[in-house]
């Protein structure tokens, strides 16, 4: 297993993680087999979505936040980060990748997103690799 370190710099943010995981993969030297990512936190995600256009990452926010507010007299938890612990949950803590002949094997529109909803904060983001057994 592998422990990366990601700072956020903002209460929510995506942040583009497809050249960090992709640049790891290779330094490790996975080859062929699936690659798991894994936040360890109850406020942090990590998605796959699109690439192409920034104002995706932007839409994604507003539409959480519209379903989720961040500040809601309804909310019982006392730290004040119930939303960022919903969003989370919405998103999602891992996502699986084939990882083919060394590369990863998204779809050309596809990056990896690593989700903040209670930033700034100093995260980590875990990579198993399991290789394939043919």
């Amino acid at each position: 297993m592998i422990t990366l370190e990601l700072q956020t710099n903002a209460r929510q943010e995506m942040l583009r993680i497809t050249r960090l995981i992709a640049r790891t993969v290779q330094e490790a030297g996975w080859h062929n087999g699936v690659l798991t990512l894994f936040v360890p936190h109850t406020t942090a995600a990590v998605s796959i979505n699109e690439n192409a256009d920034p104002d995706v990452m932007t839409d994604l926010l507003y539409a959480l936040e519209r379903q989720v507010p961040t500040r809601d007299p309804n909310y019982r938890h006392g730290e004040g980060n119930s939303a960022a612990h919903v969003k989370a949950t919405l998103v999602g803590l891992s996502q699986a990748v084939i990882v083919r002949d060394g590369n990863l094997a998204l779809g050309t529109w596809q990056d990896l997103l690593f989700c903040e909803f209670d930033g700034p904060r100093r995260r980590q983001l875990y990579l198993e690799f399991t290789p394939s057994t043919q």
